[in-house]
């Protein structure tokens, strides 16, 4: 029962996620907001509305570790798993703003949460917690990078690949966004009663059920997204999908999960933000080896190897 709860859960969160996103991109069409405005808005919220769905009912509910694992395992098979898989598809072009700037940014995300979770190391605290003005640190980081977003948005022509095509009229549209939403409220509720119950039945922790199934579960539309657009040619829709999906997790989804309740870290828990932070400035640096800004196939197994050595570490930890 707790593995079809999960699976049915993950079923209305991803489908939720897509009804919401389609049905909100179309309103903003009727107001004349511009394909690139809704693709770095809309879109790239959407592909992070599953992890935010899960992170605040497990909040809610006191699964720390769970929610937690969900944004920090989500942010590792990002990089290694679906940046690998990607990779592999077709060789990965990136422009030298990625490189220079959403990169580097994701990289001081993985950075800031190691740090403001750190209490224990670095104030000598009896505990590390993520608390609610860390969350509004966070928080305030996000509107830099959204302030950003749309500052780079006016030197981009044409941003139509990023956002659904499809126009419904208003009721349609406003039915998407209310059924979207409700599919995801039950989708992630029945993922944190199956990741739990997964978790009691197989003797280990929450955190690596959150670390692996949850994080994985909840990157299924990152996946797809860039995969597809690696297919399609288009390099800098699939780094850059997976780049700003790692800013949202960590400075909006953290930020507001920590303010709803706050989260307490492990020892294994910081062990964890340090792979996420490894993983981005290995990103960073296999732009620099090889083929210049390119991300090709023998480094794209590389980090799959690297995501299969990482899983085999969690289950070794139990």
């Amino acid at each position: 029962m707790n593995i079809a709860f999960f699976i049915l859960g993950l079923l209305f969160l991803i489908k939720g996620a897509g009804y919401l996103v389609d049905g909100a991109s179309s309103i903003a069409r009727r107001f004349h907001v511009s394909d690139l405005a809704i693709g770095l808005t809309v879109v790239a919220f959407g592909t992070s509305l599953p992890e935010l769905s899960v992170n605040i009912l497990s909040s809610i509910r006191g699964n720390a570790d769970i929610a937690i694992g969900n944004v920090v395992g989500s942010n590792i098979a990002n990089i290694l798993l679906i940046l690998g898989l990607s990779a592999l598809v077709r060789p990965l072009s990136v422009s030298r703003g990625t490189v220079f700037k959403e990169i580097p940014l994701s990289l001081l995300a993985a950075l800031l949460l190691g740090i403001l979770a750190s209490d224990h190391l670095i104030d000598n605290a009896p505990d590390s917690i993520l608390s609610r003005s860390d969350g509004l640190t966070l928080l305030c980081f996000f509107l830099v990078f959204l302030s950003y977003s749309f500052s780079i948005s006016k030197r981009v022509d044409n941003g139509k690949d990023l956002a659904p095509a499809r126009v419904h009229g208003t009721r349609a549209s406003i039915l998407r966004i209310v059924g979207g939403l409700c599919a995801m409220i039950l989708g992630g509720s029945w993922i944190v009663k199956g990741a739990v119950g997964i978790a009691l039945a197989a003797g280990v922790s929450q955190s690596l059920v959150g670390l692996t199934i949850v994080a994985v579960g909840t990157s299924l539309p990152e996946l797809a997204t860039s995969v597809t657009a690696a297919r399609m040619n288009k390099p800098e829709i699939a780094v850059g999908n997976v780049v700003g999906s790692n800013i949202f997790n960590i400075f909006f989804i953290l930020g507001v999960t920590s303010l709803v309740s706050p989260l307490p870290f492990q020892t294994q828990n910081l062990e964890d933000v340090g792979v996420v932070i490894l993983a981005s400035f290995l990103l960073f640096l296999s732009l620099f080896v090889g083929k210049s800004h390119s991300l090709g196939r023998i480094k794209g197994a590389l980090f799959l190897l690297l995501y299969a050595a990482y899983c085999a570490r969690l289950a070794f930890r139990g």
